[in-house]
């Protein structure tokens, strides 16, 4: 397995912190986020890392030059012109994740100690397309699944929803993604849009001809960095991911 790691965010809301550098090098626990990120995928086994850059990109390539890629093989798919959110980012790195392995995508943002081995054996055995790993949480918008197949998405606020599968809809499960997923590299071709895009768009459509899967986490720890205010308890957080 390979692993495409998003850093490409402006990290608005971290602000002040991202004033004069990227997310991906804010500091928790004095080791930086992009840091904490590789060193779970190569103690994973993942030896092969794609990083989108933008907002400060030069620092994060200077960051892995000082660390001589953790020893890992790291290509960057620079983003520099303009941010392309998740769908784009990986179309416009398809010639760096073609291959035969399945591709681990992650947000540098997330703080987990998810077995990600556990996660591929888990997608290997369902034979999906893709594979989303979601939680019970509170949030504003909700993957939809019916036995553990994506059926389609809600906004809770705009009471908007996006139907996949619509006779398989009713009764269908709501979880939050966590922004960690698999997709198997022949995803990669089913990709028609371009620009900017959302992948969770692009596994919408995907969800209507192929099988798209959730994989339930409610077990590991887990946390989204999104706000300054957040840094205190992503601080003790990282003391359990590391006792």
């Amino acid at each position: 397995m390979k692993a495409m790691l998003f850093a490409a965010g402006l990290g608005t809301r971290l602000k002040p912190l991202t004033d004069n550098k990227p997310k991906a090098l804010v500091e928790i626990g004095g080791i930086t986020l992009l840091e904490r990120c590789i060193n779970q995928l190569k103690k994973n086994g993942i030896g092969e890392i794609v990083i989108n850059i933008h907002h400060f990109g030069d620092q994060i390539k200077d960051f892995l030059e000082q660390h001589q890629n953790f020893g890992l093989s790291i290509s960057i798919s620079d983003e520099s012109d303009a941010l392309l959110d998740t769908g784009g980012a990986i179309l416009k790195a398809k010639a760096l994740l073609t291959g035969s392995e399945p591709i681990l995508l992650i947000n540098v943002d997330i703080l987990t100690n998810l077995n990600f081995k556990m996660l591929l054996d888990y997608h290997i055995q369902n034979q999906a397309l893709a594979t989303l790993v979601v939680r019970q949480r509170s949030t504003s918008r909700y993957l939809l699944f019916k036995k553990q197949i994506l059926v389609g998405w809600t906004n809770k606020k705009s009471g908007e929803i996006k139907v996949s599968r619509p006779e398989k809809i009713a009764n269908a499960q709501e979880f939050a993604f966590s922004g960690i997923h698999i997709i198997q590299p022949e995803l990669l071709d089913e990709i028609t849009e371009s620009g900017k895009f959302s992948i969770i768009d692009l596994y919408l459509r995907l969800a209507k001809s192929h099988k798209i899967c959730a994989f339930v986490d409610s077990d590991s720890i887990w946390m989204d960095l999104g706000k300054v205010e957040e840094l205190s308890q992503a601080e003790e957080l990282v003391e359990k991911l590391e006792a």
